[in-house]
């Protein structure tokens, strides 16, 4: 760009960003302490890695969130069916992140945390790693990663934005901050026309902005345990089971009424509660114990007599979702905004959700106008749909709807590995 746009606000952060090293590693051993940091891999955070970077081309892909990161697997084995020789390095931010994509890794891909947002450490990893394209997922971007990025001339891509009208008002504050950031990208992919209009508020030009289908839509199906599901398959011998996924405090609230009421019809119906933050697991199990049920953790679990198996670790849904028939997805009856109904339609587990959608509102809508997914509006309403028979025959409804995304992440591949250089290197 001739002209790139300017910014005094992101000039002082630029300039205040150093003093992030100041206060990083006590901050991260705070971290450590509270369970929220990694303690074999923290000093990723500051750009020192043991991980070696691969010959030849590189893209490197950033997520923060568990859905986020859960999103890219398809579109980087997308992208390596196009080029089978590429290399992918993938940052994420949160250790459930990290913990999530253990198990869903693509060949070829390599996982890493996002280091501070400080110049010693954004150079660190970048003279280490060294990306030919560097591609951005998630609702956040890091100034001085993506300033670095840009002087190096190393391409750059959003894609899967989202933005709120009520966040587009907020970065309106900073209007220049955020447009010399976003000038930066050689195109923005967003979900739908609300946050391409707000790309554009900012300043973004509008030819760079599109509207996409979300990534998860062509997602791939979570990563199976076999060994383990084998397992259990035969400690269960049988047994009905639904699984409550991503739940929250308002939606188990919910659940366990709804459980009440199908053990009433099937007694040995079995419920595999999924929280969205595993470290409520003991809470949720004193509360379900509280209120008469037999209920225990996971790894504590005698599957062949408990009534409800709360799980405690992230990266299980992939095993669960094939073991169960059915599920409802929570953030729907809490004041959330609902969860991803791609993961249960792809492995073959009918859908139920509560009334607030509101985060996953179009993808919802698709559902619903092909009959793959069920709203219910309280515990009643979720016990007679788990009980009733015609409640499975929306599965294969469902898994149809979730296959269409396919299309448009092939669009997507092929147009961010147009981005890499054919001759030369970034410099450095």
């Amino acid at each position: 760009m001739d002209n790139p746009p300017q910014s005094a606000l992101l000039w002082i952060y630029l300039k205040l960003s150093p003093l992030i090293r100041l206060f990083a590693r006590r901050h991260l051993e705070r971290r450590i302490v509270k369970g929220k940091e990694n303690p074999a891999r923290y000093r990723e955070k500051l750009g020192l890695t043991e991980a070696k970077r691969p010959d030849g081309t590189l893209i490197w892909m950033h997520a923060v969130g568990v859905g986020e990161v859960l999103a890219l697997p398809a579109l980087i084995r997308e992208m390596l069916a196009i080029d089978p020789d590429l290399n992918v390095l993938l940052t994420s931010s949160t250790r459930t992140s990290a913990d999530a994509i253990e198990h869903n890794l693509p060949p070829r891909t390599i996982h890493q945390f996002l280091p501070l947002d400080s110049p010693h450490y954004v150079r660190r990893f970048l003279n280490h790693w060294r990306p030919n394209l560097s591609i951005w997922a998630e609702r956040d971007i890091w100034p001085a990663f993506i300033c670095a990025l840009s002087d190096r001339q190393i391409p750059m891509a959003l894609i899967n934005g989202r933005m709120s009208a009520t966040s587009g008002d907020s970065k309106q504050k900073a209007k220049g901050f955020f447009n010399a950031l976003y000038a930066k990208f050689s195109f923005i992919e967003v979900q739908d026309q609300i946050s391409a209009d707000q790309f554009a508020r900012l300043g973004v030009d509008p030819a760079k902005i599109s509207v996409t289908a979300p990534l998860k839509s062509g997602a791939d199906p979570l990563a199976d345990q076999p060994d383990a599901r084998k397992a259990l398959q035969t400690t269960l011998n049988n047994r009905p089971i639904w699984l409550a996924a991503s739940t929250h405090p308002a939606d188990e609230i919910e659940v366990f009424k709804a459980h009440s009421k199908v053990l009433q019809a099937q007694p040995d119906t079995l419920l595999v509660l999924a929280p969205r933050d595993p470290d409520r697991a003991k809470r949720i199990r004193k509360h379900a114990q509280d209120l008469g049920f037999q209920a225990t953790i996971q790894k504590d679990a005698d599957l062949a007599s408990t009534q409800i198996v709360i799980l405690d670790r992230i990266g299980q849904m992939g095993l669960w979702y094939r073991l169960a028939d059915r599920c409802f997805v929570g953030g729907s009856f809490a004041d959330v905004g609902g969860h991803n109904p791609y993961e249960p339609a792809l492995l073959d587990c009918a859908i139920s959700h509560g009334p607030d959608v509101h985060n996953f509102a179009d993808d919802y809508t698709a559902f619903h106008t092909k009959g793959a997914a069920t709203l219910v509006k309280d515990a009643d309403a979720l016990a007679d749909t788990l009980l009733n028979p015609a409640f499975l025959t929306t599965r294969t409804k469902a898994l149809a709807v979730a296959k269409r995304g396919k299309t448009t992440l092939t669009a997507t591949a092929k147009r961010l590995l147009s981005l890499i250089p054919r001759r030369g290197h970034p410099r450095f």
